[in-house]
């Protein structure tokens, strides 16, 4: 239980009504989870507007209202808080509610198009090797240290984030590393956190169905660092050409990263190959286990975010050269001199840089088969230029369903289609199961040969018609290679 008015601290508040010394529950925006003596946060929504369940939340026990635009009619035993962002509010609230964890431990969030996950996953290995309680905040999995909590989205909404970093800080941890998605930036579920530094990787075209325009996509960026307090640092890549650009206007302590310009944390590639990448980081020469380019800089903004929290360079070093990296990253399955390559990679850029990696690898004489799809319900304008990659890059495509979700992934592929190059439509074919798709590219391959399936990663389940149904790249691919070794 809180009271009204300690959970309202620093909130932007328009008006008042009611009792602010109220015993407070719980905080809910889905009316649905409402019961005695709870606060429900009207928040207008993409699809749904809570403003339009005051009334059910009251029914069920409500005794406060939290929202912008307050009832013509107002009950005399509920408590009317209008806000100028409910979102926001809300984050705010929770923070109080859980007592600010977020100021209790050292907490980084790690934002960009791509490399998000690989960049708070080596960094969360990085400080359970070096003996730190750690927690995590990642697409594939939440963890308190040691113990592994679901994860839904790629950042859980605010109430969620802030009971989270109350099981952390209740754990002994005191450091945690969390994504910050461009949705979850724009929508407020990071307001009411205090972050020890945040780091951009990069940024390219992605979720413009959701922003509307690439501009409104950088803002919800940039708006990580806007925020940021003047205690914190903030870490770019310097190589990015919109990396200095969330600078601008950051009161914070700027930092940088880069392979090709000057900059604070720098280092360079001195060999890449399928068994580990060699860096010269500071003049300092390492080995890692991760391979590409791509690898490189998520390496590099680890290593730096881990001296600006204090930590000695050489010991830092040493401790990022046994880690792994995140699951479903450039995962390796050798069978029968085939090597399978389970890669993440869902946009354009990201596609580009694996099949470049694995150019920058191989000796020439061995095909690259590329199994790629789209997720349905997500931008469009990317699904032509990901066929058009993978083509340009690989010397076998086959075009599959990736998650289609309420699309007709027959009509995704369609889309996708219409970014190969007449030329390449010889070496390009459409399988829509995918498990048929792995099971193609298996038959296709000769030993030495290399199998890139990308898109899916770390995720265990094919999205159809709002079903889940469990299928793992992973598991599918090892099956049918050693299926079709036996035979």
């Amino acid at each position: 239980m809180r009271v009204l008015k300690d959970i309202l601290y620093k909130v932007s508040l328009k008006s008042t009504v009611g009792d602010m010394e109220l015993a407070i529950g719980e905080i809910h925006f889905d009316s649905r989870k409402v019961s005695k003596g709870d606060l429900f946060v009207a928040i207008p929504g993409t699809q749904v507007d809570g403003h339009n369940f005051i009334s059910q939340a009251i029914a069920q026990g409500a005794v406060c209202i939290v929202c912008e635009h307050l009832p013509s009619e107002q009950l005399d035993h509920i408590a009317y808080i209008q806000v100028v962002n409910a979102s926001k509010a809300m984050g705010i609230m929770a923070a109080n509610y859980y007592e600010n964890p977020s100021e209790k431990l050292k907490l980084v969030a790690v934002t960009g198009t791509n490399g998000k996950t690989s960049t708070v996953t080596l960094l969360y290995q990085l400080f359970i090797e070096m003996g730190y309680q750690t927690g995590l905040i990642s697409t594939v999995e939440n963890r308190v240290h040691e113990h592994v909590v679901p994860s839904s989205h790629t950042t859980p909404d605010s109430l969620q984030l802030q009971a989270l970093l109350k099981q952390m800080v209740d754990a002994g941890c005191t450091h945690c590393f969390m994504e910050a998605s461009s949705h979850a930036i724009a929508q407020d579920r990071i307001a009411g956190l205090h972050l020890a530094g945040a780091v951009f990787t990069n940024i390219t075209h992605d979720h413009l169905d959701y922003h509307g325009t690439f501009d409104e996509y950088i803002k919800a960026k940039k708006k990580l660092f806007d925020d940021l307090p003047k205690d914190a640092f903030a870490l770019v890549n310097a190589d990015d050409k919109r990396g200095m650009v969330m600078l601008q206007n950051c009161r914070s302590t700027h930092q940088t990263f880069a392979l090709r310009y000057p900059a604070d944390f720098k280092a360079k590639v001195l060999s890449n190959t399928l068994e580990g990448l060699e860096l010269d980081i500071n003049n300092k020469q390492i080995w890692f286990r991760m391979i590409g380019e791509f690898n490189a800089y998520n390496l590099l903004g680890v290593y730096g975010t881990a001296v600006l929290l204090g930590e000695d360079e050489e010991e830092v070093l040493m401790q990022l050269s046994k880690v792994k990296g995140a699951q479903g990253r450039f995962d390796q399955i050798h069978v029968g001199g085939v090597t399978a390559i389970v890669d993440y990679a869902h946009t354009p850029d990201a596609l580009e840089n694996v099949l470049k990696t694995i150019a920058g690898v191989r000796t020439g004489g061995e095909q690259v088969i590329t199994i790629v799809g789209c997720g349905g319900n997500r931008d469009r304008t990317k699904r032509p230029l990901m066929a058009k990659i993978a083509t340009k890059f690989s010397d076998k495509v086959i075009l599959t369903s990736d998650n289609p979700r309420n699309e007709d992934p027959v009509e995704i592929i369609k889309e996708m289609e219409a970014g190969v190059n007449p030329v390449d439509f010889k070496k390009t074919m459409t399988i829509v199961d995918r498990r048929e798709a792995i099971k193609t590219a298996g038959i296709l391959a000769n030993a030495g040969d290399i199998i890139l399936i990308a898109g899916k990663g770390h995720e265990t389940y094919q999205e159809i018609k709002g079903v889940k149904h469990p299928f793992d790249d992973r598991a599918v691919a090892l099956e049918l290679l050693e299926l079709l070794k036996k035979n």
